[in-house]
């Protein structure tokens, strides 16, 4: 099966050059459903069983039979770019048929064994859907600390890094620290003020300001934002939606006119 499934098309970030450069490792063979443990340790391993134990119980005949072939062809690996290739392709197939916390682990060892930002930033965004889309609370604290940990690990190697540094930054947004709780909002607004004029960071202020109902104060920074690059789609987007909650309907059509979903 070629990997070419949503779930990476989605996050947008190829690993083919990087995997190249790792053809030469050692590899330590896995064995169906039990890989390599993450470096977060035995709790987080057991949560990865619970959650593919429900999965499996929750899937049809044809479904198991697909996440068994692609297991296989994990086992079958014989080098460290086919076992990469291959557990991109597992997490493809967990993400498709609707699991991103299971997917996410699998990026997680494709992170591993690639040892690169961009694959710990694709495990980082995997777990973050996993966690904003869960209802349940096991499962949204298992993906949100794997998340975290994933970005982290991405920044350990490019520490400079903007979009993960943004990443980083909601997840402590989405899920404030009961310690910290302002925690995500004073790192963003630290990466504001030490990147003044990006408009991904201006965006996710606007975002939290109507959040909290500071209408004026997204329409200010999206503004800002769309003066620095008015062909931003997610700029437009969200102005639409702010003037229209201002009040301002004229303007909400013009940008929502500009607001190619």
């Amino acid at each position: 099966m070629v990997m070419t499934r949503s779930h990476w098309g989605l996050i947008g970030i190829s690993l083919i050059a990087v995997l190249l450069l790792y053809v030469g490792l050692d590899i330590v063979p896995p064995t169906s459903l039990d890989l390599e443990k993450s470096r977060s340790g035995q709790i987080e391993s057991t949560g990865i069983e619970n959650l593919e134990k429900q999965a499996l119980t929750a899937m049809s005949a044809e479904q198991k039979s697909l996440i068994e072939a692609v297991m296989a062809s994990v086992d079958k690996s014989a080098d460290t770019l086919q076992k990469i290739s291959a557990l991109q392709n597992l997490s493809g197939t967990w993400y498709d048929l609707g699991f991103p916390g299971i997917s996410g682990y699998y990026a997680e060892q494709v992170a591993n064994l690639s040892k690169t930002a961009e694959s710990w930033s694709i495990a980082g965004t995997t777990f973050a859907i996993c966690y904003k889309q869960s209802a349940d609370e096991k499962t949204k604290n298992f993906c949100w600390k794997r998340s975290v940990h994933a970005f982290e690990s991405s920044l350990s190697i490019i520490p400079e890094q903007i979009e993960t540094r943004i990443n980083l930054a909601i997840c402590y947004v989405d899920v404030p620290p009961a310690e910290n709780p302002m925690q995500g909002i004073l790192m963003l607004r630290t990466l504001n003020e030490q990147n003044p004029g990006n408009t991904a960071i201006l965006n996710q202020l606007a975002k939290l300001a109507l959040q909290t109902g500071q209408v004026d104060k997204a329409v200010e920074r999206l503004m800002e934002s769309w003066k620095i690059d008015s062909k931003n789609q997610e700029t437009a987007c969200l102005l639409a939606d702010a003037l229209a909650q201002k009040g301002d309907e004229k303007q909400a059509l013009e940008f929502k006119s500009k607001c190619n979903h």
